[in-house]
């Protein structure tokens, strides 16, 4: 399945970042954003996704998210998040960056966790730097803050930058990391490949994805679904 050398180099790590996208949370029944019936494909992203369709049309926003809600409500980690957990708790030094605001890694126990994108269970004021959770069912939409100003989902939008207190760590991460696994990601967002070029030139990189959109910027593609090919690179890597 893997290069023998490269295996080698990844049982000789001892800090690892894994990089995943929505091609993890697709095998647990979670739409993604650009494949096939994914979300984009029904509607137009800069009316659900964007501050001006947030400005235009809350209540469009805010139904369509609530929508969002609760299909992944109903949506339970896969083998893929799990094996996450197992390198977790591998490696002495490790960072799981998720473009995923699912919420579906901390679920399956990941800690050492950087949702770049946010999460789709945390609501932010429109009005005041406040930030909270909420896993109820909305029964407000759009909801709004305690202070009374319209809350928005808290995360990152088409049109906005990455919030440097978060991108911060990753890049850092990813510089200082020996090995890193990008998982489940087309390569179309920045984050991805951005986050590899900051890989020093000896750490070993992987991509693991049914179609690899990434084969110029790492070592070696491990062409499959994430569900299928972590479990086994799991094991390869702590016989």
């Amino acid at each position: 399945m893997i290069a023998p050398v490269l295996l080698a180099r990844l049982k000789a790590a001892r800090s690892l970042v894994v990089i995943t996208g929505a091609g993890v949370s697709a095998e647990s029944g979670v739409p993604t954003f650009r494949g096939a019936g994914g979300h984009w494909q029904q509607h137009r992203a800069e009316d659900l996704a964007s501050p001006q369709g947030f400005r235009r049309d809350p209540e469009l926003v805010w139904r369509w998210y609530h929508e969002r809600r609760e299909q992944v409500r109903a949506c339970v980690p896969n083998p893929a998040h799990h094996a996450i957990v197992a390198l977790e708790q591998h490696y002495p030094e490790f960072t799981l960056i998720t473009q995923n605001v699912d919420g579906l890694h901390p679920a399956a126990g990941s800690r050492q966790m950087i949702e770049i994108h946010g999460s789709l269970w945390r609501l932010r004021c429109t009005r005041e730097p406040k930030v909270w959770e909420a896993r109820e069912t909305l029964t407000e939409i759009p909801p709004t803050c305690s202070c009374g100003a319209l809350a928005r989902p808290d995360v990152l939008w088409f049109g906005e930058s990455y919030d440097p207190d978060l991108l911060r760590p990753a890049a850092r991460a990813a510089a200082l990391a020996d090995a890193i696994l990008v998982v489940g990601t087309s390569g179309q967002v920045w984050i991805a490949s951005g986050l590899l070029a900051e890989a020093a030139p000896d750490t070993v990189t992987l991509e693991i994805n049914p179609e690899p959109g990434l084969r110029d910027q790492v070592d070696m593609c491990l062409e499959g679904p994430a569900g299928e090919i972590l479990p086994g690179l799991v094991a390869a890597i702590r016989a």
